[in-house]
């Protein structure tokens, strides 16, 4: 699975002929942009859109991960905050009491 899309490649020779400004403008209009050097990969350019939906794409699959892993390890069992407080030698009373800068 490929995160970019519109994907042109260019040399970092070709880049630094097209400047930032050249660089920029073909990022703005949609183009995932990837430098490489001796035909590898080192840096992409994309716009701030872009990047936002990538951003969001990696917090949708941290979230999505976690849910997963959840549910892969419920056993069902739940522990009322009652009994939590009890086991700490805490009531609900005095919690109460307590400060809240406490």
């Amino acid at each position: 699975m490929t995160i970019l899309r519109n994907t042109r490649e260019l040399s970092v020779t070709d880049a630094a002929q097209r400047g930032v400004a050249g660089l920029v403008a073909d990022a703005e209009h949609g183009a995932d942009l990837v430098v490489t050097r001796h035909h590898r990969p080192v840096a992409a350019v994309v716009s701030m859109a872009r990047l936002a939906e990538l951003d969001q794409a990696e917090s949708d699959l941290r979230d999505l991960a976690l849910v997963l892993a959840r549910a892969a390890t419920d056993s069902g069992r739940r522990t009322s905050l009652d009994d939590v407080l009890t086991a700490f030698g805490l009531t609900r009373e005095s919690l109460a009491e307590q400060d809240d800068d406490e």
